[in-house]
């Protein structure tokens, strides 16, 4: 039995077919094609398949974007909260992403002990999810890990303004209370990541499976980029008539938490096209397949 596959979601971009039907111009010489103007069906077919991956692809550039904040806003928070712990040793605010790994850790046994069993139930599916459900669970737990880290920095500016801290370093408030941010991240990453990783591999060409999988990666490289602007733009923006802006570098005077929230509402809108691109794809299906 034959293992060709063939993918329902590439009927929108059908026209691609004529790159495959050949004509007089696309000779150059005694015959010899030419291959930049005649290309085989089995190219045009992976070409069409990876098109139709690419909307999923992008709709988890916001999610690494979200999951980028470890690295670089919720350390900054981290540096305004008590460090210590116990009366003499003093983390780094960096170090608290241990959680994040700690929550993979702990999350993908669980997924696949417990929540594949149980969800196989009732969703009927070997994998208890599809990937695309699987990805979409993740970027739902994201917007709670941003609601989340938003509502820890609206407690501390409450602590701030009502202690008149604006000028201290650091405040008392326990480093610690970042934990649960970190660990909603972390299990988000088990699902999304994870779940993109499996979906690339599973619906790409079989030819090109380590080149979309390793395309599944440059969303992180891209929701970092993502990042970057985004804290420009607000920065630029928010800095009108004398005020400090969102970000200043004395966040006891700016509202980091409206970032956060900024990151909430940017990832339900992604969530919100990615229900739209997840029902509109069609699993690639195996014709001929021995049951």
């Amino acid at each position: 039995m034959t293992n060709e596959v063939s993918n329902q979601s590439v009927e929108h971009v059908r026209f691609f077919d004529k790159a495959a039907v050949e004509s007089h111009s696309d000779s150059i010489k005694d015959g010899e094609v030419n291959p930049w103007r005649l290309c085989s069906v089995t190219q045009v077919e992976e070409l069409k398949s990876i098109i139709t991956l690419l909307p999923v692809w992008a709709s988890g550039i916001v999610f690494a974007t979200v999951y980028s904040q470890m690295n670089t806003m919720f350390v900054l928070q981290g540096n305004t909260m008590d460090q210590h712990m116990g009366k003499n040793f003093e983390i780094p605010s960096a170090s608290l992403s241990l959680f994040d790994t700690v929550s993979v850790l702990f999350w993908t046994p669980v997924y696949d002990q417990f929540i594949v069993p149980f969800a196989r139930k009732f969703t009927r599916q070997e994998r208890g999810f599809t990937q695309l459900q699987r990805m979409g669970i993740g970027l739902v737990i994201s917007i709670f890990a941003m609601v989340t880290a938003g509502v820890l920095e609206v407690v501390r500016l409450d602590y701030v303004k009502s202690h008149n801290a604006y000028d201290d370093k650091k405040i008392p408030m326990s480093i610690f209370w970042q934990i649960p941010q970190y660990l909603l991240v972390g299990c988000a990453e088990v699902f999304t990541f994870i779940g993109q990783l499996e979906f690339f591999y599973d619906q790409a060409p079989d030819a090109m499976r380590s080149l979309c999988s390793a395309l599944s990666l440059t969303t992180v490289a891209l929701g970092n980029y993502l990042s970057t602007v985004l804290v420009t733009v607000v920065m630029k923006l928010t800095k009108n008539n004398g005020k400090p802006g969102w970000i200043p570098d004395n966040l006891n005077r700016g509202h980091l938490d409206y970032f956060f929230y900024l990151l909430a509402v940017l990832s339900f809108l992604n969530f919100l096209v990615y229900l739209w691109i997840s029902k509109r794809y069609k699993y690639k299906k195996a014709i001929g397949r021995a049951h």
